[in-house]
């Protein structure tokens, strides 16, 4: 008890957001002290944060990971890892306070603004609230501060859009075919779309309208419904009819559709531990440690705890409905941004949970394996991105074995979360 509530007294701030608030052999963990790794991952984020910010002189192109030559390969406003960027700048201004990191933070943040009427798809939250979520935090202008606030309000009003009461849940992608060619997912949701909520949540708070938390809460309660199978791993995707019935559970971005593809399971512990915090709701705690449980023992985690990109890829009992082998490599490749975003969850994890060590000495694992040679860059290589090795998604043959911004946003979360844990 006295480590959760130590931990939970110097966590949060403002009530805001919590942060401040293909590797082919197994790398060990690196030994070094308890915080040293921090200040030479910080180091190393700040030089290759540089070379992005030299080489990204275009604000309407966000970076996004890297082309085979090196290059840096960007994305335009409408995807949905564009607000990465700004919320990593947003991070290394949190850790060493320098100026130099707030005018680049804010200027990748205002950049997103046309964002805040995304509707096309459900993840205006990961875009909007990874930077605006984030500039909250540090700006002190009343005048920006009314604008962001605004700013987050439309971005909550555009994703209420995508929710259908009937259904209860937040639409993740408009009419889109399944692997196997015979499916046609008419109201799809993603086990990704929980890491949208703690948007609305804050909408909420902010405006003293119950109606954007109350669809948060409706969304994760069916959400933990139906992508949860008995043993705690998850679905990727879900499809539903108009009446809410299910007619789907599928994969889009895993090996198989009963598999567990590893990010999908990361974003589940991470989406349910924020659910819980946002409304105290037991049952969100029970399932984020009960995915939680079934991430950190399974037996084909690696050693260093930063997984393969699915846990059950090439083992028999899983079928691909894609083209595997049109895809496969000499090795399985590991996925270093599930293992950031799930070691950020782990941690806050920790602090609700009675068994909450458990999850933080996971946790702490992964990130001194992050921290390791294995995956930190080399300042000057990586294409100016922090983290190596991880994988968008093998089924499309997209952005296998390379860096990811959103594997470097949660990775810095991560180790805020960790210094502020350690006191």
């Amino acid at each position: 008890m006295g480590f959760r509530m130590r931990v939970r007294n110097s966590y949060f701030r403002k009530g805001v957001l919590i942060a401040a608030s293909g590797l082919a052999m197994l790398i060990p963990a690196l030994c070094v002290g308890q915080t040293n790794f921090i200040k030479n991952d910080f180091t190393v984020a700040e030089k290759q944060y540089r070379n992005l910010l030299k080489t990204s002189t275009d604000i309407t192109q966000f970076p996004r990971t890297t082309n085979k030559d090196g290059s840096v390969r960007s994305t335009d406003v409408w995807d949905w890892t564009q607000g990465f960027f700004a919320g990593g700048l947003w991070y290394i201004y949190e850790y060493t306070g320098k100026p130099e990191w707030k005018s680049a933070a804010t200027k990748w943040t205002e950049a997103l603004e046309q964002a805040q009427f995304l509707t096309q798809h459900h993840d205006v939250g990961f875009v909007m609230y990874c930077s605006y979520g984030n500039a909250i935090r540090f700006e002190k202008d009343p005048k920006k501060l009314e604008l962001y606030h605004k700013i987050l309000i439309q971005s909550a009003e555009s994703a209420l859009t995508r929710f259908d009461p009937k259904v209860g849940l937040i639409k993740s992608w408009n009419t889109k075919a399944s692997w196997d060619k015979k499916t046609t997912w008419k109201f799809p949701v993603i086990i990704d779309n929980m890491m949208n909520l703690e948007m609305l949540c804050y909408v909420s708070k902010l405006t003293g309208n119950p109606k954007y938390k109350e669809v948060a809460i409706s969304h994760a309660l069916n959400t933990m419904k139906y992508h949860f199978r008995p043993d705690f791993s998850t679905y990727h995707v879900v499809d539903y009819a108009p009446d809410g019935k299910v007619l789907h559970q599928q994969t889009n971005q895993g090996y198989s559709d009963n598999s567990t593809w590893a990010r999908g399971q990361g974003w589940a512990i991470y989406g349910f531990t924020m659910m819980y915090r946002e409304t105290k709701d037991k049952r969100f705690l029970n399932a984020a440690q009960k995915a939680a449980d079934f991430y950190i023992n399974h037996p084909n985690l690696p050693k260093d705890k930063i997984p393969y990109w699915d846990f059950n890829a090439e083992q028999k009992g899983y079928k691909p409905d894609f083209d595997y082998n049109a895809n496969k490599l000499s090795y399985i490749p590991r996925d270093a941004s599930a293992g950031s975003l799930t070691a950020s969850g782990l941690l806050e994890l920790s602090t609700f949970a009675k068994d909450g060590k458990k999850y933080f000495t996971q946790a702490e694992l992964m990130l001194k394996s992050l921290s390791g040679n294995g995956y930190l860059a080399k300042p000057g290589t990586n294409g100016g991105f922090i983290l190596k090795h991880s994988v968008g998604s093998l089924p499309h043959k997209s952005e296998i074995d390379v860096p990811l911004i959103y594997a470097d946003y949660y990775f810095l979360e991560a180790l805020l979360r960790y210094q502020k844990i350690k006191g």
